[in-house]
């Protein structure tokens, strides 16, 4: 619902908020220049002083006016010929033209009314109601997406256009709710809705019938500062029955030109105090600073319109359209979906058929957008989980545990959770995991015990599907067919080769740059955007099931490099290792922005073996700052497998590469890289008190060593890896 609520808004509307916000932007600068360039008033100046100079200069003056920025204009009549200047207090002369800026009359009837009149005024204020919708439902939105309003300004994933579109809205987003609010209460004072108008005092006192009393010897415009003048209108020449009538920041009253005395006065109301103050808000006229803040958090607007639409097409993508996906509140069962590439919807999408066609009411949505007020007919839930990096929650579950744990009390029906992962990796199913022992905490009943799918797999989802038909009293059989992202075809430019005489034949292969369209330029998606540390999934011939690769090369290399070692039954890696120049093979990007070396001068210790040296390798390559870079890495033998050798001496002599340390496993004296880790653990320990960020990088069993050796080292410095990891300074990527 909130998504609906900002996301049709955001886009009927998007022309006209472009021109609102950009318009208000540009109108946005004139209240500081004129302030800028206005004389001011000396803060001890009065009125009378002030009325008394413009008089002897202009003896037919007939108005003085004060701006909320300072400036002071005079009008008057000389010989019935009208004129105007913008006054210099100090002298009382005047110093420019009082004609209205063309330029900001122009972009004030644009931003008012599109020089529509009336329907562009509606329309006007249709679109600042347009903007408070957004402003209101954005917030929750981030807060949602950020895990909770606690964590406002938490650090963000997932690809550009997304972030670049939250965090804009983290910043502007109050200034646009403030702006939306003063205009919608400007709008509604133009058409008279408001009980705003000004009463005119009365006359407590009858007019001398005098004329000719000096104007600085008037007690009121005496004791009245400039600073709070707004406007003074001298009485008609010959006209003894007319009055001087001051205008101030506290009301308006009558003076008598013959005697000085006041006439009658009326403070502002309420309602004339707050319209004002409104009025200062949203124009910034009196507050220049404010105003130009509010500009600049308006254009931001043109910025989150572009990255909206690209976010909502992106999500039209990454969701499969699902026919007769019912309404939250009118489904029995409830799917919820937590995925961070994609891959988890398909399944769900799968599971919705099939229910669908064995008469079951189903929805399926987010994790992030769960509520039990909005599901009143459930009968039960079933939580689809993928995991991201170390057990953290997945992009459409942010906030889900929280809202599970506040539960109260717990709804009596059941619930069953399905994680989705890599076996390969440590926190195998860690976040689905944790959803499982939140919700058997809580004390809901378990439809059918937590249970995970390997890689994707049809046939560990279809096991589930027959075991959740049986819980269900159905038949169900659940013919997954995964949803492959669009690939590019890769040509194979360069291969070196290693391992053969160790019986591991690993080589890095080396592809062109596929081309890449005008809207992936724009966007940055594909190809188009990738570096070192980020995943390349290639879809082997004969299988659905794509297989990641580390990349070991940046965009700005010019070419797509990964190295692969041949497994004894892998379809991928040996159709992969068997390719030569020329040949091609069907990849995609996928972005992995938690295994990243970061910006900075803080030294780098680099840790891996094997194929695990890829995406190390591509970090030095990319390192043309000389940031310190301390690399550990492990082989079998220097002779046959000391993968980027060459390289990696050429780019230390370039001071690419600070210190390279290697570990032999047989070797006369075999060691694995985790010995050399503790051999050098002085040295390790310095870095890490210089601030220095470990990246470990190849298999499990390794980087479990690496984690022992770590936890030793850094014992006598008070410190362990796990809060290491806990500050962003330990990352592993591990298979």
């Amino acid at each position: 619902m909130i998504r609906a609520l900002h996301r049709w808004p955001g886009l009927l509307a998007a022309a006209l908020l472009i021109v609102l916000t950009l318009s208000g932007a540009a109108l946005s600068v004139f209240p500081a220049a004129e302030r800028l360039t206005a004389p001011q008033a000396q803060s001890e100046m009065r009125v009378a002083t002030l009325a008394a100079r413009i008089q002897t200069a202009y003896p037919g003056v007939e108005q003085i006016r004060r701006s909320p920025s300072g400036q002071i204009t005079a009008y008057w009549f000389v010989d019935g010929t009208p004129g105007a200047a913008v006054i210099d207090p100090a002298t009382g002369e005047g110093v420019g033209s009082a004609d209205p800026n063309q330029v900001e009359r122009w972009l004030t009837n644009l931003h008012r009314s599109l020089f529509l009149g009336d329907g562009g005024r509606i329309a006007m204020a249709l679109g600042a109601a347009a903007m408070m919708i957004l402003s209101v439902s954005g917030s929750v939105l981030v807060a949602r997406r950020a895990g909770g309003w606690q964590r406002w300004f938490s650090p963000l994933r997932g690809p550009l256009s997304g972030r670049l579109h939250v965090e804009i809205a983290r910043v502007a987003i109050l200034g646009l709710a403030l702006s939306s609010m003063t205009a919608l209460w400007m709008s509604a004072s133009t058409f008279d809705l408001l009980p705003i108008a000004a009463s005119a005092p009365a006359f407590l006192n009858a007019v001398s019938g005098e004329t000719g009393f000096s104007i600085v010897s008037i007690d009121l415009l005496g004791q009245t500062p400039v600073a709070e003048l707004r406007e003074l209108n001298f009485p008609y020449p010959g006209d003894a029955s007319d009055v001087f009538t001051l205008k101030t920041d506290q009301g308006t009253g009558y003076l008598d030109q013959g005697t000085g005395a006041a006439l009658g006065w009326t403070d502002l109301t309420g309602w004339e105090n707050v319209s004002e103050t409104i009025y200062m808000l949203h124009t910034g006229q009196g507050a220049a600073f404010l105003g130009i803040l509010l500009g600049l958090m308006a254009l931001g607007v043109p910025v989150l319109g572009v990255t909206g639409v690209l976010v909502w097409l992106a999500g039209r993508r990454s969701r499969p359209r699902i026919p007769g996906n019912l309404p939250a509140a009118k489904a029995e069962t409830i799917l919820l979906v937590g995925s961070e590439g994609g891959s988890t919807w398909g399944f769900a999408a799968t599971l919705h058929q099939a229910l669908s066609a064995a008469g079951q009411t189903v929805h399926v949505g987010p994790m992030s957008g769960f509520d039990l007020a909005h599901h009143a007919k459930a009968q039960r839930f079933v939580i689809l989980a993928a995991t991201y990096g170390d057990g953290d929650a997945p992009e459409t579950a942010k906030g889900f545990l929280d809202r599970l744990k506040a539960l109260a009390p717990v709804p009596t029906v059941p619930i069953t959770v399905l994680g989705f992962g890599d076996r390969s990796y440590p926190e195998y199913c860690g976040y689905a995991q944790r959803v499982a022992a939140m919700a058997e905490t809580q004390g809901w009943d378990m439809l059918l015990p937590f249970d995970t799918i390997d890689r994707q797999s049809p046939q560990d989802f279809a096991r589930w599907g027959r075991l959740l038909g049986q819980a269900l009293g159905i038949d169900l059989e659940l013919a997954h067919q995964p949803v492959v992202p669009a690939t590019e075809t890769l040509t194979l430019i360069s291969r070196r080769d290693y391992g053969a005489e160790m019986q591991a034949p690993t080589a890095i292969l080396r592809f062109a740059l596929p081309r890449v369209s005008l809207w992936q330029k724009l966007t940055g998606q594909g190809f188009a955007k990738f570096e070192a540390g980020d995943l390349i999934g290639i879809v082997p011939e004969g299988s659905a099931i794509p297989r990641l690769y580390s990349l070991a090369s940046d965009r700005r290399d010019g070419f797509v490099e990964i190295v692969v070692k041949r497994q004894p039954s892998g379809l991928c890696s040996a159709q992969l290792t068997q390719l030569a120049p020329g040949d091609t093979a069907n990849g995609y990007i996928r972005r992995n922005p938690g295994f990243k070396p970061g910006k900075g001068r803080a030294p780098l210790i680099l840790i891996g073996a094997g194929t695990g040296i890829g995406p190390l390798a591509g970090f030095i390559r990319d390192n043309k700052r000389h940031r310190p870079i301390h690399l550990f890495f492990g082989m079998r033998h220097p002779e046959n497998d000391f993968l980027y050798g060459q390289d990696l001496s050429d780019w230390q002599a370039e001071g690419r590469l600070t210190r390279l340390d290697t570990a032999v496993s047989r070797a006369a004296n075999p060691s694995y890289v985790q010995d050399t880790l503790r051999a050098e653990g002085a040295e390790v320990a310095r870095l890490i008190r210089d601030g220095a960020r470990i990246m470990v990088c190849g298999g499990r069993g390794m980087a479990a060593g690496v984690t022992d050796a770590l936890a030793d080292i850094l014992k006598p410095m008070g410190l362990t890896p796990q809060a290491l990891r806990a500050e962003g300074r330990y990352v592993e990527d591990v298979y």
